[in-house]
């Protein structure tokens, strides 16, 4: 996406001065001839705004989410692309309106509304752009549309039942830590100095409380950096295969967590494929965008291996049966029905249920064994500030 300057005159000749963006100054020239100007002058100026643009979007899920649903209606309702992305652009947000601004322009000179979408990949994703894609091609744009606003907003549905379900222990923790972080910071301090003054033989607890405020106190910068630094390190560790495969089967392997976290991406995988094979998008692109999008390294594999076996003649099915780690038999069965009746999509949009129902459940079991957890833990720890701060002025008194 380039930023053209120009200069033109309007049909009563007086001069106009604006900028355009197009894809090449052929397009940008087509834009401004479109708006009823003749032109000038025209001419390529410095791109700021394109890198600020690449740096960070601002645009939500949720964003995209609505954009695509208002999208749809208008689409399904008759309108021009140009007309209701012209809409949309004034009824979005401040930090979608450039790029929806920066779609109209290619649309306007000439490109495809996928091709357009795909300059901006922050904010619509690879499988987004290929049902946009499907959707042209066969025509059913308005079909496709609707059907990916339905699948966002299932998404973000989904999405919300799980982080709500995790509200109520993550105050809990916050709320600790903060207490915590207080106590250590600016209390402790204080009645250290209190109890120095009176010279008193403090209690164990006292004293670990103590030593752990002195040294946060004494080397924060230094555990600010190994802080830091970990964090780093483990970023750049994910980013590398062995560590991505070592991080992905540790998560895989944790109680409860682990299995949610494969129903989670399982629902995803499921559904998006499904979207997929029903906007038209073959079985072997649909596996290979979902793959590209996917999170877990694990999974990845898999898919891109079902794929290698589809490619080599094996049956979906089968493919899908050779790693049963990632895929569960329900899907391998599933997919096979989904073969002889000739209906994938709708197979894998029920399997999609299925393991939503499954995560939803295994949400409110983690949900049901943190609480408590929590609570015992806040216990222990609330009593232990509460006896390395009472018992010695408690001695203190006592001795007076």
């Amino acid at each position: 996406m380039k930023k053209f300057k120009y200069t033109a005159r309007d049909r009563q000749g007086r001069k106009i001065l604006g900028e355009v963006e197009a894809g090449s100054i052929e397009a940008a020239a087509r834009l401004v001839r479109g708006r009823g100007l003749v032109l000038t002058s025209l001419k390529k100026s410095g791109g700021i705004f394109n890198v600020g643009l690449k740096i960070g979007t601002g645009v939500s899920e949720g964003d995209v989410t609505s954009f695509t649903r208002q999208l749809a209606t208008m689409v399904n309702a008759g309108l021009p692309i140009t007309e209701a992305l012209t809409i949309l652009r004034l009824q979005a947000k401040s930090n979608f309106q450039p790029i929806i601004m920066q779609v109209l322009a290619d649309v306007e000179g000439g490109e495809s509304l996928s091709r357009s979408m795909n300059n901006h990949p922050k904010v619509f994703s690879p499988t987004y752009i290929a049902l946009i894609k499907a959707g042209e091609a066969g025509g059913v744009l308005d079909t496709v549309l609707a059907r990916l606003a339905d699948n966002l907003e299932r998404r973000q549905e989904f999405k919300g039942k799980v982080k709500g379900a995790m509200i109520y222990p993550t105050i809990i923790v916050v709320g600790i830590l903060v207490v915590s972080a207080i106590m250590v910071v600016f209390v402790v301090p204080r009645l250290n100095e209190l109890y120095v003054q009176f010279g008193l033989d403090l209690p164990l607890t006292t004293r670990v409380l103590s030593g752990i405020a002195d040294f946060i106190l004494g080397f924060w910068f230094i555990i600010v950096a190994l802080a830091g630094g970990a964090l780093w390190g483990f970023k750049i560790f994910r980013k590398t295969k062995s560590g991505g495969r070592k991080i992905s089967r540790f998560v895989f392997s944790l109680p409860i967590i682990g299995e949610l976290q494969k129903e989670i991406i399982l629902a995803e995988f499921t559904r998006t494929l499904s979207l997929m094979i029903a906007s038209g998008v073959s079985i072997l692109e649909g596996l290979q965008i979902t793959a590209d999008v996917v999170s877990n390294v694990l999974v990845k594999d898999a898919v891109l291996g079902a794929k290698s076996q589809i490619e080599k003649g094996f049956p979906i099915s089968y493919s899908f049966a050779q790693y049963p780690d990632m895929f569960p038999y329900l899907l391998s069965q599933m997919v096979s029905v989904g073969e002889e009746t000739g209906k994938m999509d709708e197979v894998l949009a029920k399997v999609s249920h299925v393991f939503e129902v499954n995560s939803e459940q295994k949400v409110k079991a983690l949900t049901t064994l943190v609480e408590p957890i929590v609570m015992v833990v806040l216990g222990v720890g609330v009593a232990f500030l509460v006896i390395s701060v009472i018992l010695p002025i408690y001695n203190l008194t006592t001795s007076l």
